[in-house]
């Protein structure tokens, strides 16, 4: 505790504004758990730049540890580039200071002599990595949490290539931010250095996301969506991209249109819950919609519903969305011809299917960690590769290399040109999906996520971590544990043979077991919320498409096992 009052006794010279001071001294005097919480450790870089709950202290989003962070990249970014004409690029999502907090981290680059493009209004991430190199930028930043509550913000950073910062620039850059103390923050801004921007960006952000998705399906004219932004950024492109692919039919759900940091009419912004798309759900069986789509605040995950075999709609999971989505891409290429460098791509706790499918049409087939900055990473690492599309199970999808993360956008408008597609074929989106179950082995993935809060949070869930390591798995619904992947130590072991492999991926703190029966759970905490996150594949053959609800009932029944088994159901 005497490291924690001394940390948050710095915050009391003058350096800091007035208001902070004061409630750094109410903390000290009347509230020593808080006071603890905020200040027992630095905010910190996860697998998607830096997040966490806003206000005053050391574990809090705030001007100063921004400004922090942005002093330590401008100095790295001189280093690297020289003191002259380094230029970066800045957005901002609909959170709660957003706006201010963009303004700050502007300020701050400008005062050390770096140009600044700012965009004047709240835009969409894809639209900020896209901008990073249509700009010709050496950086670009964008302040989001994604889903996470209102209480929450962020600060991603992207590099030259628009994709997020990885090995060695990210290790690089937090050594230079931990060289540094808040006093040396430098927020004179130069507004000489500071350029707002806007329409122009966006025009050629919408006319790429419109080339790369928009495959000129049939039907367009009777296929119905209805589109929820969830009170976030996607407001600004998605419904101006659907027009100009030729989508006349798209209800926006009015209540959730407006941008709010409070995101007033869900309990959580994340289209991977179900409740956050009730509303729009509502709407389409009112009108007898094709397809509902909902995106989160930043505008790169996209949940998606469509009419099942019943006519019912039925949300879809991110590994079904991306398995569609990549086969379909897959035969756009294929009818294009294949030049025999393609590749698809996703990360290890997605479904395993995404690779039978790649082994299927004789594509590459590259596997990285969690976090869509390694598949962003795998692209300017084999440049002489062609990157056709790919996903992770956590609802997000890129298609092409235009856009350098994850892309709700372009994403959508892909998910429409399939299902109207199918639907002009007399299939749907739905009845696709169950063919590719019979072509590729019908997988089913089933995720839990166990939220640990704060300091005892955190101690709880590395101690989940370290007794999985040191008691293992040893069957898995009567089913023998065969293969053990430790992320952390690079290694997998094969319980069968004892053969023991290394795995030619950066180390991450991960866990993955598998069966003999191809069962697959993997254990990983996560880099930006405080979770512990449980990740379950299992699958079946489907010889006909019509078993599929027999086979989907056996699977189902399984996987409630499975939980029971862990005590996670």
């Amino acid at each position: 505790m005497d490291a924690i009052l001394e940390s948050a006794k710095s915050w009391l010279t003058d350096f800091f504004d007035p208001s902070v001071k004061k409630e750094i001294q109410h903390l000290i005097e009347n509230d020593t758990d808080e006071l603890q919480d905020r200040f027992y450790k630095n905010m910190e870089f996860g697998t998607g730049g830096m997040r966490g709950v806003m206000g005053v202290g050391t574990n809090r989003i705030n001007k100063y540890t921004l400004g922090k962070s942005t002093q330590g990249l401008s100095n790295y970014l001189k280093k690297t580039y020289g003191d002259s004409g380094v230029k970066v690029v800045i957005a901002y999502d609909c959170r709660h200071n957003s706006d201010t907090l963009a303004r700050t981290v502007a300020e701050v680059f400008s005062a050390n002599g770096i140009q600044v493009y700012l965009f004047s209004a709240l835009r969409t991430t894809p639209e900020l990595s896209f901008a990073v190199r249509y700009l010709g930028c050496h950086a670009g930043i964008v302040l989001t949490a994604s889903h996470n509550p209102p209480e929450y913000n962020g600060y991603k950073v992207y590099w030259t290539d628009g994709g997020q910062i990885v090995p060695p620039q990210d290790g690089e850059i937090i050594a230079e931010i931990n060289t540094l103390s808040f006093e040396d923050v430098n927020f004179k801004a130069d507004e000489n250095l500071i350029e707002l921007i806007d329409t122009k960006v966006d025009e050629a952000f919408i006319e790429a996301s419109v080339a790369n998705g928009n495959f000129k399906a049939a039907g367009k004219d009777d296929f119905k969506i209805v589109f929820t932004a969830l009170h976030g950024t996607s407001i600004t492109a998605i419904p101006e991209v659907l027009e100009r692919s030729g989508y006349k039919n798209v209800t926006i759900i009015e209540e959730q249109a407006k941008p709010d940091g409070d995101f007033p009419t869900v309990e959580s912004p994340n289209p991977e819950e179900p409740e956050a798309l009730s509303m729009a759900i509502k709407k389409a069986k009112e009108i007898q919609a094709d397809m509902v789509v909902g995106t989160d605040p930043d505008s790169d995950r996209l949940g998606i519903a469509v009419r099942n075999l019943d006519g019912e709609i039925e949300l879809l999971n991110g590994n079904q969305t991306m398995v569609l989505m990549t086969k379909f891409l897959l035969e756009k290429q294929k009818e294009k011809g294949f030049k025999g460098n393609e590749f698809v791509a996703t990360t290890i706790v997605s479904t395993p299917m995404l690779e039978k499918m790649a082994t299927a049409y004789e594509v590459d087939f590259k596997t990285a960690l969690t976090g869509f900055k390694w598949i962003g990473k795998m692209i300017k690492d084999f440049p002489q590769q062609q990157f056709v599309g790919g996903g992770e199970e956590s609802f997000g999808y890129m298609v092409g290399d235009f856009v350098r993360d994850k892309d709700a956008v372009t994403s959508t408008l892909l998910a429409c040109e399939i299902a109207a597609d199918a639907k002009a074929k007399g299939s749907s989106f739905y009845k696709d999906l169950i063919d590719c179950y019979v072509d590729y082995g019908f997988y089913k993935e089933k995720l839990v996520s166990l939220t640990k809060k704060g300091m005892d949070g955190a101690a709880e869930i590395k101690q989940m971590m370290v007794d999985f390591k040191e008691n293992p798995v040893k069957e898995i619904d009567g089913s023998k544990v065969i293969i053990v992947d430790d992320y952390n130590t690079s290694t997998s072991k094969n319980l069968v043979t004892g053969e023991v492999s290394e795995i030619d991926i950066p180390k991450s703190n991960v866990l993955i077991y598998t069966t003999e029966d191809g069962t697959r759970m993997a254990a990983r905490p996560s880099g930006t919320e405080p979770k512990i996150k449980f990740y379950f594949s299992i699958n079946a053959a489907l010889d006909k498409a019509e078993n599929f609800k027999k086979v989907n009932q056996q699977l189902d029944a399984k996987i409630g096992r499975i939980l029971s088994e862990f005590n996670l159901g």
